[in-house]
């Protein structure tokens, strides 16, 4: 089991709002309330899964003084604060820090496409800002570029409070070596549902999910049967979660799993522009799953 600060079952948080695309704050306590009684670990909000882009800083503070509150002392607090402009990023991690959050988990700038270089300059911005521990998060799909290992470990070993990455990449080699060559104190965790098991057996520290919005208990024992050595019951949750966890990017993150709380009761399912409800024959087959599990 790893004895490293960020590490085990970690929710990449949904932000609830209302018809009229305001806030939905009862609902963000409920969910909070959700993970704290099911074991998460760490919960997230403010990420991409949080619909970041659509945030104003002022609605960023608010969800984290918020989610803090409802944390209490047995969640973890790590918010969403990247951007693709450093200054700004580093801005958003000063306001998240002081806001109560007890980590950031920064994006790798999008869009912009720069050099490892430039990488290891935008990090170092963020770094020097703060004192909490900075998450870096490296999901080459959405960003358009890679975070290269090498950058990465550059960091780590660096910046005492570069403390973790969130690798939402296949990239087997990639996360091997991040695993393999990094300092102590550095946490790698996979970003990926589908890859838990294979990603923890070869020695990563637990998972930032979207699926543990909605099954947050069986992510955890996927988690700690992985990491405890316990294979045939980490298979047996695998193998009943692996459909929910693919169905989750069916469309965009996160659309689906925003779609699956609400038929769950937990949220109303409101999106903000540029993202629209999941097409009607995606619902059905989310449903059906939903149902196959006993969710809905």
């Amino acid at each position: 089991m790893s004895t490293r600060l960020i590490s085990g079952s970690a929710v990449a948080l949904v932000t609830p709002f209302r018809q009229d695309r305001s806030l939905d704050t009862d609902a963000l306590k409920r969910l909070v309330r959700f993970h704290r009684e099911a074991g998460t670990d760490i919960v997230i909000p403010c990420g991409t899964t949080g619909e970041s882009p659509t945030l104003s800083e002022e609605e960023q503070v608010t969800i984290i003084r918020i989610v803090r509150e409802e944390a209490g002392d047995s969640l973890m607090v790590a918010a969403g604060a990247g951007t693709n402009a450093t200054e700004h990023a580093v801005r958003l991690a000063m306001n998240a820090e002081k806001a109560g959050a007890s980590a950031i988990l920064s994006v790798a700038p999008y869009y912009n496409k720069p050099s490892q270089e430039g990488y290891f300059q935008h990090y170092r911005c963020i770094a020097e800002a703060v004192s909490i521990p900075v998450i870096i998060y490296n999901v080459p799909g959405r960003t358009g570029s890679n975070v290269a290992a090498s950058t990465i470990l550059r960091l780590a070993r660096h910046f005492g409070n570069i403390a973790a990455v969130k690798e939402a990449s296949d990239n087997m080699a990639q996360i091997a070596e991040l695993i393999e060559e990094r300092p102590a104190h550095f946490s790698v965790l996979t970003g990926e549902d589908m890859l838990i098991l294979p990603f923890m057996a070869m020695g990563g520290d637990g998972v930032i999910s979207v699926a543990a919005n909605q099954v947050p208990a069986a992510v955890k024992q996927l988690v700690d049967a992985v990491r405890n050595g316990n294979l045939d019951e980490a298979r047996a949750v695998n193998s009943r979660y692996r459909r929910l966890f693919r169905l989750n990017f069916i469309e965009s993150n996160p659309v689906p799993v925003k779609y699956a709380l609400a038929e769950m009761g937990m949220i109303e399912e409101c999106y903000r522009l540029p993202l629209v409800p999941l097409a009607d024959e995606n619902k059905r087959i989310l449903r059906e799953e939903l149902q196959n599990l006993g969710l809905v």
